[in-house]
């Protein structure tokens, strides 16, 4: 299984858990003991900065369940869903699928974002870190589900390029605690990454629909 620290890293406030309890009003909480180890336990170090543990709403919304759970919390969890959705711009030049054998080496590739990497580094998506995706693969994680078939089984009509854009690009848009990063709201893809990804997925000629 690739893990990499762009992982870890992203997806560290989603899952930090609180370890104190929501008041009866359920109050977002942020609990600062816990925020304080985060701050002692890491330092910056090249592009590595600390406001990779500093939570932003969405974080901070998974990571207090009393409030999450509530209807509070399921309201503004709906809300950053819909306002998430509404920032995914379309590729630009409205062509959604690049080159397969592009992506397949963008699922492979788990650099980039670490603090041995420049802002030159080309990143990877770590696709392989939660999806199985291709049968020959023998290494994948488990945290997402299969990719195996996935234009196989839902062939690549209009609504389908649309969904699986959106959810390459910031699938929080659909799930506000999805674990799964959010490639564009980070800038860890450039859009042709993200176009090459949507063709192994899709494309007819990929080993994902073989």
């Amino acid at each position: 299984m690739k893990i990499t620290f762009k992982t870890l890293g992203l997806s560290i406030g989603t899952s930090l858990l609180m370890l104190s309890a929501a008041p009866a009003s359920f109050a977002q909480q942020i609990d600062p003991a816990v925020q304080a180890v985060m701050d002692r336990s890491f330092r910056e170090q090249g592009i590595a900065k600390l406001d990779r543990i500093k939570q932003d709403e969405f974080q901070a919304l998974c990571s207090d369940e009393k409030f999450r759970t509530s209807a509070e919390g399921q309201k503004k969890a709906e809300a950053l869903q819909k306002a998430a959705l509404a920032e995914i711009k379309p590729p630009s030049d409205g062509k959604y699928l690049g080159d397969w054998k592009a992506g397949e080496k963008v699922a492979q590739s788990g650099r980039g974002a670490t603090w041995s990497d420049t802002l030159k580094t080309v990143n990877g998506g770590g696709c392989y870190n939660c999806h199985q995706i291709t049968k020959e693969e023998i290494s994948y994680g488990t945290i997402g589900p299969s990719l195996l078939a996935y234009g196989k089984t839902r062939g690549n009509s209009e609504p389908i390029l649309v969904y699986t854009w959106n959810r390459i690009n910031n699938s929080k848009a659909y799930n506000a605690c999805s674990n799964m990063p959010r490639m564009a709201h980070f800038n860890l893809l450039t859009e042709q990454q993200m176009k090459d990804v949507m063709a192994l997925l899709l494309d007819p000629a990929s080993p994902v629909n073989k």
